[in-house]
């Protein structure tokens, strides 16, 4: 299949400190791949070399063939969500999306579509201040959707979401990746993970240790996947 990113001896260092050590991966067209990872891991900081917030010390990460910095109109073709979205309190829902929308070019009427995919209509002329956690990881997909890209890039989008909020992002991000997109998402909720990706990526201390289909990392079934993600990483030794 296609790849849709690739990511080529990615390192990072902070000082003396390894964050990121080698890491290799793709991601596949059409997919829904999980990023997991002890904490300190190395996953945020992976996430924004991949969206170019941060400068690898050595290594590459290519979307679409190329760096994400050099993507013509980058909006259209990846969408990230990083954290809950920083919103100024006393600014709506829709004001908020309205003036990423400006930055990005995107036309106004793209606003309205993306509250209505994740059912934040009736909210979005509420002041910020009012948002609960999981309004506010809703708004962030939002604004992620906002170019109706070809990739999302997602760091614990499920934080602050009731199970029912959980149980729709799960069924949203399938949805996507069926349309022949593609999902990144990382996450410590692994009982989620596990009814929602088709892959996972999985590093510890910076550095991968395991990329396989699901099926294949639980064995079809043998072994759950908090049990692999336990057995593989420094997380399950604490």
């Amino acid at each position: 299949m296609a790849t849709v990113l690739t990511a080529i001896e990615l390192t990072k260092h902070f000082g003396d400190v390894t964050a990121v050590d080698g890491l290799s991966f793709d991601l596949e067209v059409g997919s829904v791949t999980g990023f997991l990872g002890p904490n300190g891991a190395g996953k945020t900081t992976t996430l924004r070399m991949l969206l170019g917030l941060a400068r690898p010390s050595s290594g590459r990460a290519l979307v679409l063939g190329r760096p994400y910095v050099e993507l013509p109109r980058p909006a259209a073709h990846v969408g990230a969500m990083l954290e809950a979205a920083d919103l100024h309190p006393r600014r709506t829902g829709l004001d908020h999306l309205r003036v990423l929308a400006a930055v990005a070019a995107v036309p106004r009427s793209r606003v309205d579509e993306v509250l209505a995919l994740v059912e934040l209509s009736g909210a979005a002329r509420r002041q910020a201040a009012t948002y609960s956690l999981g309004m506010r990881q809703r708004l962030g997909l939002a604004a992620a959707l906002l170019g109706d890209p070809e990739l999302l890039i997602l760091d614990e989008p499920a934080n602050g979401l009731d199970p029912a909020g959980v149980r729709w992002l799960r069924d949203f991000l399938r949805a996507f990746a069926s349309e022949g997109r593609t999902v990144f998402v990382s996450s410590h909720h692994l009982a989620e993970i596990a009814q929602t990706v088709d892959r996972a990526v999985i590093i510890d201390r910076g550095r991968l240790v395991a990329d396989a289909p699901l099926d294949q990392l639980t064995d079809r079934g043998a072994a759950g996947l908090e049990d692999v993600f336990l057995e593989l990483t420094s997380a399950g030794q604490a």
